[in-house]
């Protein structure tokens, strides 16, 4: 590991939990995405680009909980603005989501 962080630097990530809502495709995208429409609770509704497109089909990610970063700055992504980051394990192509065991409020922080 060469960029070792401090407790501080880590406690500086927003980590929440949000209910997807909708879900679309993305075809401007250099490489396969969705679009996704995000609820967290409290926070709002934010969206999300999402390079997930190979474990996962739009019917399985609706109302799916999912864990991301949400204090990053918007980013431009083709003629979307993304207002998260999904977290997910990646494993070569494929991107493993990560979520709670059990159904939480959505804006419920990630410690």
């Amino acid at each position: 590991m060469d960029n070792i962080i401090t407790f501080e630097d880590f406690t500086k990530v927003d980590l929440r939990v949000g209910t997807i809502i909708e879900v679309h495709d993305f075809p401007e995208a250099r490489n396969p995405a969705y679009q996704l429409t995000i609820d967290f609770g409290d926070l709002g509704i934010k969206k999300s680009s999402a390079q997930i497109t190979t474990l996962y089909k739009k019917d399985d990610l609706m109302q799916r909980q999912i864990v991301a970063v949400v204090n990053f700055p918007k980013k431009q992504i083709a003629k979307f603005m993304s207002e998260c980051l999904i977290l997910g394990a990646v494993d070569g192509k494929d991107v493993i989501l990560l979520n709670p065991q059990q159904r939480v409020k959505n804006g419920s922080t990630v410690a």
